[in-house]
């Protein structure tokens, strides 16, 4: 069998990083479904989003312990504006129960009603 060069390795990591992230919801840790949300807690929409007609979504990364409490939230995406709002939106819910911590990608979406 002949070596694989080091820069196919590399790329072939990267892209395989890239297919386990997944879509949106999915969980980093795990190849299985992601993790089910059995309470959501809306996000309040921002007063200046709304004066400015600001609409989109922001993808967040949230880390869930075993019980299914969030533990800590990053922003991922997004406008800055809403972005802060769907953080402690997230923060909120709570998952279903699992076996470990998991890493659960989620995307909060904004509209003007």
């Amino acid at each position: 069998m002949l070596p694989v060069p080091k820069f196919t390795r590399v790329v072939f990591l990267v892209i395989a990083g890239l297919t386990a992230l997944g879509s949106v919801g999915q969980s980093q840790d795990s190849v299985d479904a992601a993790r089910k949300v059995i309470a959501r807690s809306n996000p309040t929409y921002p007063p200046l989003a709304r004066t400015m007609h600001i609409s989109g979504s922001v993808r967040l990364e949230a880390v869930v312990t075993p019980s299914g409490t969030v533990k800590a939230v990053e922003i991922k995406g997004g406008h800055p504006v809403l972005a802060l709002a769907a953080q402690n939106a997230v923060k909120e819910w709570k998952y279903e129960v699992a076996p470990r911590e998991t890493r659960e990608t989620v995307e909060v979406k904004f509209s003007p009603q």
